[in-house]
């Protein structure tokens, strides 16, 4: 976003307000939670925090952008923006979709381990004895399994069985169906891999599914979920294990 051209930033901003518009009552949770303190702007009834403008503009600064009135005004238009985006991308369920669940939870967890560093470092002196400790204590609560697997999405039954049919004269085809008809556009490039993932990061149809199958087995039955009708490889599994320290 930071070298959109302007007109195209008032035609994405008029777009989205558009959308909100029409959509004025929903039962889905905003993509933004209201800030604690001062508020920089108010998008659709959402605050901007006043806190998240200053912690940009001073990411900005470090990076040798200046911090100026105008600069600020650009961040609130980007927040805006982003906002509302977020907001459609909530209310059509994008976040509850394997590959941005995965993405959330990575920068999640980069967050939170950041933060955890910054406060030991800021609280304390930590020692090897210390962080190995921790680790230990932290290695030890790492529990379950993930799991690598394929899957190919379709809106009917009727095509997940023809689908299931064709997989069991050919096994060896189920990458090459998924390219052709699954209709999860963030996967079935890739023959439908969703890669390594944790079975709470998927919908409880999904997970459950998953959970039976046995390694280099496809569902033999369409699975039904809030997205349509997927049929599902399970390429491998592996307990989950705590990275080195």
């Amino acid at each position: 976003m930071k070298f959109i051209k302007s007109g195209i930033r008032f035609a994405c901003a008029a777009s989205l307000l558009a959308l909100a518009a029409c959509n004025p009552a929903t039962d889905s949770k905003p993509a933004a939670q209201a800030p604690q303190g001062p508020v920089a702007a108010t998008v659709n009834g959402i605050p901007i925090s006043q806190s998240r403008v200053d912690m940009i503009a001073r990411q900005g600064a470090g990076s040798g952008r200046p911090d100026t009135p105008e600069t600020r005004n650009k961040i609130i238009d980007q927040l805006a923006l982003q906002m509302l985006a977020a907001d459609e991308a909530v209310k059509k369920g994008l976040d509850k979709t394997p590959e941005v669940a995965e993405q959330i939870d990575t920068m999640r967890q980069s967050i939170l381990a950041n933060a955890y560093v910054q406060d030991l470092l800021k609280n304390g002196s930590v020692t090897d004895d210390a962080v190995k400790a921790e680790y230990e204590r932290i290695k030890a609560t790492v529990t379950g399994k993930e799991y690598k697997a394929r899957h190919i999405l379709v809106e009917k039954e009727s095509e997940a069985r023809d689908i299931i049919a064709k997989l069991k004269s050919d096994p060896g085809a189920f990458a090459k169906l998924a390219m052709e008809r699954s209709k999860d556009q963030g996967s079935k490039a890739n023959g439908g891999d969703l890669g390594w993932f944790d079975l709470s990061r998927m919908v409880p149809e999904f997970g459950a599914a998953v959970s039976k199958l046995e390694k280099g087995k496809f569902t033999q039955e369409p699975v039904k979920t809030q997205y349509g009708y997927h049929v599902i490889l399970l390429e491998d599994s592996k307990p989950i294990e705590a990275p080195p320290l």
